[in-house]
C-alpha cells in the first residue's frame, strides 16, 4: 500500500511538472546579428533580463521587388548574417541554456517590403522558388543540427505565400522530413488572419505592430484598452485552426506617437519619448502575456554588443540603456 502511494505521489509531481514546463512562456529577444562573433559578455545581457529564448536572424539579400535571386552566406555580409555566423550564435546561447528559434530573413536593397516581393511570370516565380529553398533548407539543415527549438519558414512574405500556395506545403513538407523542432511562419500583424498556412505549423507567428494609440505618450491604462479588439481577433484565429499565437516581434519604438504605425522604422518620426515606449510594452504585457492562447514572443530587438551609453538618446526600437527595460526584466522575470 505504501508502495502505491509512493508511486502516485511521485506521478503527482511529475505530471505537476510538466505542465508547469508546457505552460512556461516564451520570454525572446531577437538578437541582431553583428560583424564579430557572440561573447558571453553578449550572453549575459539577454539572461540578465530573464530571456528564456532568442530569435537568431541570418539574412538573404535580394536586389529588387522583382528579381527572384537570394544572395547569401557571401564574405561581404556581416559574420552574424552567415550560416556560420548563426551557428557560432546558437552554440553560445544553448551553452547557456536559452532556446532558440532560426529566423532567416530576406532584405530588399533599399529596406522594401518584404511582403510586397512578386515575380512578374511562372518562369521568374520558379526561380524564386528555387533560390528560397535553397535559402531556407540551408538553415533548416542547421537547424536540426544544433537541435533549435524552433525554425521559422518565412518572414513577412505575403505576396510570395498567397500567390505559390503550393510551393509553401511542399516546403513545410520537405523541412518536416530533415527538422523535428516546432515550425512558425512570421506574418505581419495584418497578414495573419488571411493565411491558411496554419494547418501545417505549430505556431501562429505574428509580428505584433498592431496601432495601439494615436497618442503622443499613451498612459499604459489606455494603451491596454485598445488591446480588447486586436485580442479577439487573435484568439479567434488560435481556435480556428487550434494553434498558439506567437509574437515573433513585438516591440515599440522610443519617440512620439509610437504605438500609432508601431511598424514604421523610418527617420522622419522623431521626438525621443522614454515614457511612450515603457507604457505601451507594459500594456503589452499586461494585456496578452498570461492569455491562454498566447504562448509568447520575441522583443524587437536587442544588440548583443551593446554598450552603457548606446541608445540612450536615440529612437530606435532597443530598450537597451533605456527606462522600458525595466519593464521587460520585471515581466520576464514574472513568468520564468
Amino acid at each position: 500500500m505504501k508502495m502505491i502511494l509512493l508511486v502516485l505521489v511521485v506521478f503527482c509531481f511529475m505530471v505537476v511538472g510538466c505542465e508547469e514546463k508546457s505552460s512556461q512562456k516564451i520570454n525572446g529577444i531577437s538578437l541582431v546579428a553583428t560583424p564579430e562573433a557572440v561573447i558571453q559578455e553578449h550572453i549575459n545581457s539577454i539572461t540578465n533580463v530573464h530571456a528564456n529564448f532568442a530569435a537568431v536572424m541570418p539574412f538573404g539579400f535580394i536586389r529588387s521587388l522583382n528579381d527572384p535571386e537570394i544572395v547569401f552566406n557571401t564574405d561581404r555580409q556581416w559574420f552574424g548574417e552567415t550560416a556560420p555566423g548563426a551557428k557560432q550564435a546558437i552554440e553560445m546561447l544553448h551553452k547557456n541554456h536559452i532556446e532558440v528559434l532560426l529566423k532567416p530573413q530576406l532584405w530588399i536593397w533599399r529596406g522594401e517590403f518584404t511582403g510586397h516581393l512578386s515575380m512578374e511570370d511562372e518562369a521568374v516565380w520558379k526561380v524564386l522558388e528555387e533560390s528560397y529553398r535553397d535559402f531556407i533548407m540551408t538553415f533548416a539543415y542547421l537547424a536540426e543540427e544544433q537541435k533549435v527549438s524552433v525554425f521559422c519558414i518565412g518572414t513577412e512574405l505575403e505576396q510570395f505565400v498567397a500567390n505559390r500556395p503550393l510551393f509553401w506545403k511542399d516546403l513545410i513538407r520537405e523541412i518536416r522530413s530533415i527538422y523535428h523542432g516546432k515550425l512558425t511562419y512570421a506574418a505581419n500583424w495584418d497578414e495573419y488572419k488571411r493565411l491558411d498556412l496554419w494547418d501545417d505549423l505549430d505556431f501562429i507567428g505574428v509580428d505584433a505592430y498592431f496601432p495601439i494609440s494615436d497618442e503622443k505618450t499613451p498612459t499604459a491604462e489606455a494603451a491596454q484598452k485598445n488591446w480588447d479588439s486586436w485580442k479577439l481577433e487573435m484568439q479567434g484565429v488560435s481556435e480556428k485552426f487550434e494553434k498558439p499565437i506567437l509574437f515573433t516581434e513585438f516591440g515599440y519604438r522610443s519617440v512620439d506617437y509610437a504605438g500609432k504605425e508601431p511598424w514604421r522604422s523610418d527617420r522622419e518620426m522623431e521626438g525621443v519619448n522614454f515614457e511612450a515606449q515603457s507604457n505601451l510594452l507594459e500594456a503589452l504585457f499586461e494585456a496578452v502575456w498570461t492569455e491562454p492562447w498566447f504562448t509568447g514572443g520575441f522583443l524587437w530587438k536587442w544588440h548583443p554588443n551593446e554598450g552603457a551609453g548606446r541608445h540612450r538618446d536615440d529612437t530606435q526600437f532597443s530598450p537597451q540603456n533605456k527606462p522600458a527595460l525595466e519593464k521587460v526584466e520585471h515581466y520576464y522575470a514574472l513568468q520564468n
